[in-house]
């Protein structure tokens, strides 16, 4: 068990260096290439140059927010995939996506708002709403809120909200354009304020997600058993879809939604330390801001001036990866 957890911790030790690579190359890569160690300097001693002025008002903004969201979305894709002993889940099954996109619409088209900072809180409420209703419709019934029946209810949730976003943005041009910017999924032009909005909810999920480790470990298990080792299933289940939902709320308020992390990192995260969300989880957590910052990167530099956005990057790079474990019989279930 020691052996095993050395190595746990190995690989914990170098994807926090992987971390730290991706972070200084989204400080340093974009139109204007700012060296590495000009950029840690800027941070650490100020100064007024081009560069430095670059690098704290742009890019650390869109860098801690790039932190903050992929973590969120990891490790809430980890939650959901544990909560529903389903492999393909990811933080779109409760509806929070597109129950955030109808709070986009509905302060776009009906309150007026048309500020990032304005519509966060739209988005946040309508991810958790969302979450809620699903939640309720598959609790109805025989036995209650199952797996198969949290996701069939996240399908139906996700068509409906689906259908009524479209309903309302393509009878409002300007909502349709100002919506269009939100959905495409990015963490360019956010600024600290929306940073100081996000932060306490991803904290918040975090911690939440940290209380609930074992249980999923002993959910992942059956639900008899996790009952006989003394969990209360129902109230694993009510906790970590509100530890994702808050997780995913804060993240696609803040970005928009971003596809695929939530998806692909929990079983990256799982082929490097096995199923333990002792340890899952905080690989997941390091693990997601890689790939968004990495994502982001790339999206800077493949067609310039233009950037790509964050959210077809992950896509791009994270389906080719998932293909390659599937067919390497690396990926293991939650």
């Amino acid at each position: 068990m020691a052996r095993t957890d050395g190595r746990r911790l190995v690989h914990l030790t170098m994807c926090l260096a992987l971390l730290l690579v991706a972070v200084l190359l989204s400080l340093a890569v974009g139109s204007r290439a700012v060296a590495p160690g000009e950029a840690v300097s800027a941070l650490l001693h100020g100064g007024t140059s081009d560069n430095a002025q670059v690098v704290r008002a742009m890019r650390v903004p869109r860098t801690v927010i790039g932190v903050l969201a992929g973590t969120a979305l990891a490790v809430a894709g980890t939650m959901m995939q544990g909560i529903t002993r389903n492999p393909i889940a990811e933080p779109g099954i409760l509806g929070v996506s597109q129950g955030a996109s109808v709070g986009v619409v509905c302060a776009l088209t009906f309150c007026g708002v048309h500020t990032l900072t304005g519509y966060i809180w739209f988005a946040f409420a309508g991810a958790a709403l969302a979450a809620v209703a699903v939640y309720a419709v598959a609790a109805g019934g025989y036995r209650g809120a199952s797996p198969v029946k949290l996701a069939l209810s996240g399908a139906a949730m996700n068509a409906l909200l689906g259908a009524v976003v479209s309903a309302v943005v393509t009878t409002d041009a300007r909502a349709l354009d100002e919506f269009r910017f939100w959905q495409v999924g990015s963490i360019d032009g956010r600024g600290p304020d929306v940073i100081a909005q996000i932060w306490p909810f991803v904290l918040a999920g975090l911690l939440l997600s940290a209380v609930l480790a074992r249980g999923l470990d002993a959910l992942a298990l059956g639900d008899e058993a996790a009952k006989g080792l003394g969990h209360n299933v129902g109230l694993l289940r009510v906790g970590g879809a509100a530890a994702a939902t808050v997780l995913t709320g804060a993240a696609v308020a803040a970005a928009g939604p971003i596809a695929f992390t939530g998806l692909a990192v929990p079983h990256i995260a799982r082929a490097l330390v096995g199923t333990a969300h002792r340890w899952v989880l905080p690989v997941a957590a390091v693990l997601g801001p890689v790939m968004i910052l990495l994502s982001d990167v790339l999206g800077r530099i493949v067609f310039p001036p233009s950037e790509v956005p964050v959210a077809v990057m992950t896509a791009l790079l994270g389906v080719p990866f998932l293909i390659a474990l599937v067919r390497r019989k690396a990926v293991v279930a939650a």
